[in-house]
């Protein structure tokens, strides 16, 4: 039976990759690499990278499909059935390439960035291309260090408190309903939005809340800024335009946390 492997490569960071991942590298035949564009070319030009460091040349293949484009100006009601649409147009590409690509005894890969369990739709878009039973396939699952982890080990912070829950929301969430009840650490992704100037909760102008942030953690063009939200908003906003005009594109992550020790 042809044979998956989800491997979570970790943040940006090469020296990340995990002994697990490696192994799971050398064991494959086939990689699969979805291109995003000229705009993300160092996304796949990482994942190059780690193929020539840990696998032997001529040992295996890589199969690069373009990603589906996704209605990014989707929102409020419109936003989960375009999320759905643009999963399952990934899920066709998969079904495509496992069954063209890949050997019925052969092992294929999808390197993921971060960890596959969060805020990753590998695992479910796999699992709808099996749902469609138009190829078999077994997969497991590699994890990897996830942005939120290099993202506090970079500043130098735990995650939580003790006696106190942390919990991990995206920039929409946080602009709709602000912090969480009963939650005074709070970690954000995907946040296009900078949600963290305009949430409906807190003391007036951000007084009382301390902020975390990192931009393209673990790599060469990682910008780490922390300090009282009133004050490091206007420079994470400033800074984070900059980076997106130069690079085209941004990975951010923070952690909010309110009432600081």
């Amino acid at each position: 039976m042809r044979e998956i492997h989800v491997i979570g490569i970790g943040a940006g960071d090469p020296d990340q990759l995990t002994l697990q991942a490696v192994k799971a590298l050398k064991s494959t035949d086939v990689f699969f690499i979805l291109d995003k564009g000229e705009e993300k070319d160092d996304l796949v030009r990482l994942r190059r990278y780690l193929l020539g460091e840990h696998c032997t040349e001529g040992t295996y293949r890589v199969v690069e499909a373009p990603d589906p484009a996704r209605d990014r100006k989707a929102s409020g009601a419109d936003y989960s059935p375009a999320v759905g649409d643009w999963r399952s147009r990934r899920a066709e590409i998969y079904e495509r390439l496992i069954a063209d690509e890949l050997g019925e005894d052969e092992s294929g890969a999808f390197l993921v960035w971060g960890d596959p369990s969060l805020y990753d739709g590998t695992i479910g878009v796999l699992e709808e291309a099996l749902g469609r039973g138009a190829v078999v396939f077994a997969y497991d699952v590699v994890p990897g260090i996830s942005s939120v982890s290099s993202l506090a080990a970079r500043h130098r912070t735990g995650l939580s408190r003790v006696g106190r829950p942390v919990q991990i929301t995206t920039g929409r969430r946080l602009a709709d309903a602000g912090f969480p009840e009963g939650v005074d650490d709070v970690v954000v992704m995907l946040d296009a939005r900078q949600a963290f100037r305009h949430y409906p909760g807190g003391d007036e102008g951000g007084g009382g809340i301390y902020i975390y942030w990192g931009a393209y953690v673990g790599t060469d063009d990682e910008i780490l800024v922390s300090g009282p939200l009133d004050e490091a908003a206007p420079r994470i906003e400033a800074l984070r335009a900059e980076a997106r005009e130069r690079k085209g594109w941004i990975m951010d992550t923070y952690l909010l946390r309110r009432h600081p020790e």
